[in-house]
């Protein structure tokens, strides 16, 4: 975990013929034939732990012929295979069907069919092997052996264990029908003719002697199971998408299933959801990504949203610890399980962000805009007030009027903004920037919180605050403007480094700045025509860096890629000024990406123009599915429909911008101040029912969204 930080290396290599199976924070890798195959990155994961890292099923010591697989829902895939044929023989006769469940641990039923004339012997073996590795080892490819390893087995039962560092990891496998010897359960099969033999194995997890109960147990129906309630519960109450575009019907059908699937619980608060950042390595509470995960898909779920910032504040940070950088008021980068990680940076909590606090805080303002149950938010305004104490006095150590950011030993992350790579912050000729870096999107961001608290102030009945917090917004945003802004260049610095000097990269971050709201109107129009160049719009979206930076390279993973999320916070700033054609440009980019993937948008893809490519080229190891990825296409459709909620001042902007191909539109059962609202588009024209009496429709935004004081 310690490396896991700073490692500048490339994740371990997940191919697209990958099954990934999730649920909650167990996932399970493995090939098409359901075989998890040792010395690569498969395996289950429990709590970021590696539980099973071979599990390969084998006839008469022969590997399966892989089918078919179908993966119905995110949580279970069937594999279909067949025996391979035997001498002399041109077919086989035996067919193999592997159910496999993912939750707490694994359930696998696994059916023997005899398709031929006679009874077929077999003997059927599964290897098993558990390594007991962090999640990070596996990730960067660095797995050691260590602590002590042990096996039991007894009639059915197959434990292998493993204790380090006074801590135990342990997988219990059940396997009633079968002989249990070390690493192999053997079943010895006569399968009638025309007829069929199954068994079932359960594989459960056990962490310091104390076993999860079975998501999927053998006495329940599987749709009676937790995991399946769950995701039914998700996708019947959800909103509902009709749209003559199938491309945009199958994309958010899509964002919206691997949401609900990237849902995660805290074990110590297992009724509150929160948004984990991807799969297949960040199945994991991350401040930034599960904020602005949060931020995009509140027209979605937003009890995801209230669950993300509730157990996000419940972690805030209260002391000073340099080694996990935490610091009073700061919201934490990344929570994670393994023994791995709690006792490589004492604790397994790691908070160096620079933008997950201010982002918390602006969460919690569209909590309040969204009119998300107002007890509960106002719940978390002592949170809020330790936030922006933490923005004042850690992240601005110096004073300047800006937060910064420089990790404080070398465990830290060397950047701590969304493009945390190492490489990710560099000047037009391609150095990398020295911190402490103070990075624009940032300072929109604390910009936003400010306003945010202006208006958490008004409807808690302060105006002094809230007139307090609107002065901090404007002289923050003159300061920005007058500071960042490069007149000979045409775009906004993207930091200033540790010599106060501009970063004068052209990358999209200046997007979010527009998102934000805090790009003065008169430099807006030159922003917007920046990020639509041909060296910043690849066809596919906007790339993260300009084509002609010294450090672009359209393969990288911060220098000149295409991140999907990046793209719907850009255009939801391209509209937020007014520029409409700009947003449906990138709008229609994303999407078209989209279809290429099957509706599944990846974490990231590489920077090729469309113009050489005519498909979006993939970055080979990105995350999918992936939470903010996920959810893009959510926020470009409230983009477009530019609904801006303002529950506190009674009133909903509903001013639709619908690329023609889009219109007409209708979302039901939209979960909004805590009603279903239905909302039709028709030429252009938004009819809405079911909102609440005391709320009105308007094309105008509301003056507090532009940081102006309400009448």
């Amino acid at each position: 975990m310690t490396q896991g930080w700073t490692f500048a290396g490339e994740p371990a290599r997940v191919s697209g013929a990958t099954v990934t199976l999730l649920e909650g924070s167990s996932f399970c890798l493995c090939e098409q034939s359901g075989d998890v195959n040792p010395g690569s990155a498969h395996g289950l994961f429990f709590r970021d732990t590696r539980i099973l890292s071979a599990w390969q099923l084998r006839l008469d010591d022969e590997a399966v012929e892989p089918l078919a697989v179908m993966a119905e829902q995110p949580y279970r895939a069937t594999f279909v295979g067949r025996a391979r044929p035997r001498a002399g023989l041109a077919d086989s006769t035996l067919l193999v069907e592997r159910q496999r469940f993912v939750g707490a641990g694994m359930r696998e039923d696994i059916v023997l069919r005899n398709l031929g004339r006679e009874a077929a012997a077999c003997t059927l073996t599964i290897r098993v092997e558990a390594d007991f590795a962090d999640l990070f080892e596996v990730k960067e490819g660095r797995i050691r052996s260590r602590g002590l390893h042990s096996v039991e087995h007894n009639d059915g039962e197959l434990r292998l264990a493993r204790r380090w560092q006074e801590q135990q990891r342990a997988v219990r496998i059940t396997a009633e029908d079968g002989a249990v010897t070390p690493n192999l359960l053997t079943f010895r099969v006569v399968v009638p003719a025309h007829g069929r033999w199954q068994t079932t194995v359960q594989i459960s997890p056990v962490i310091d002697g104390q076993q999860p109960a079975a998501s999927f147990p053998q006495n329940r129906p599987v749709d009676e199971a937790g995991p399946a309630v769950r995701t039914s519960t998700w996708r019947t109450e959800g909103p509902s998408v009709f749209a003559d575009d199938e491309v945009l019907q199958h994309t958010l059908r899509r964002s919206s299933q691997d949401l609900g699937a990237l849902r995660i619980f805290d074990p110590e608060l297992p009724d509150r959801p929160a948004v984990a950042a991807g799969a297949p390595w960040f199945m994991a509470l991350f401040g930034r990504d599960s904020i602005i995960t949060s931020l995009m898909t509140l027209g979605l779920d937003p009890t995801l949203a209230l669950g993300t910032a509730q157990t996000l504040a419940h972690y805030q940070g209260r002391r000073i610890d340099p080694v996990t950088e935490e610091e009073p008021g700061r919201i934490p980068h990344e929570l994670r399980f393994g023994v791995d990680s709690s006792l490589a940076l004492g604790g397994n909590i790691y908070y160096g962000t620079a933008d997950a606090t201010p982002l918390f805080v602006m969460l919690v303002g569209e909590l309040l805009r969204w009119g998300v149950d107002r007890q509960q938010v106002q719940a978390l305004l002592p949170n809020v007030d330790r936030a922006l104490g933490w923005i004042e006095k850690y992240g601005d150590r110096d004073g300047d009027g800006f937060v910064e950011y420089q990790r404080t030993t070398d465990r830290g992350l060397v950047n701590q903004g969304w493009k945390d790579s190492w490489d990710g912050i560099t000047f037009t000729d391609g150095r990398s920037a020295q911190p402490p870096i103070a990075l624009c999107e940032v300072q929109g961001y604390v910009y936003a919180a400010y306003l945010a608290r202006a208006l958490l102030a008004e409807d808690a009945a302060d105006p002094a605050g809230a007139k307090h917090w609107r002065e901090k917004a404007a002289r923050l945003k003159r300061l920005f403007n007058e500071r960042f802004w490069l007149p000979d260049r045409g775009w906004f610095a993207l930091g200033l480094d540790r010599d106060k000097l501009p970063i004068d990269a052209l990358a999209s971050n200046v997007g979010h700045c527009l998102w934000t709201g805090i790009v003065d109107e008169d430099k807006a129009a030159v922003v917007a025509e920046r990020l639509l160049s041909p060296e910043m719009f690849s066809g596919w979206g906007i790339r993260t860096l300009a084509t002609d930076m010294g450090a672009y390279n359209p393969m990288s993973y911060h220098n000149g890629s295409v991140w999907p999320h990046d793209n719907a916070l850009i255009a939801a700033g391209l509209m937020r000024y007014g520029f409409v054609s700009h947003a449906q440009r990138v709008a229609n980019a994303v999407l078209d990406s989209a279809a290429e993937f099957d509706g599944r948008l990846p974490e990231l893809m590489c920077g090729f123009d469309r113009s050489e490519y005519s498909r979006p080229v993939p970055y080979p190891t990105a995350c999918s599915p992936q939470a903010w990825a996920s959810a893009a296409p959510v926020e470009l459709v409230r983009m477009l429909l530019r609904a801006e909620p303002c529950v506190p001042h009674g009133r909903l902007r509903l001013d639709p911008a619908l690329p023609a191909k889009l219109d007409p539109l209708l979302l039901r059962d939209v979960p909004f101040a805590g009603s279903r609202v239905s909302i039709e588009i028709k030429d252009g024209a938004a009819q809405v029912e079911g909102l609440p009496a005391d709320l009105v429709v308007t094309r105008e935004p509301c003056p507090c969204f532009k940081g102006g004081e309400h009448d």
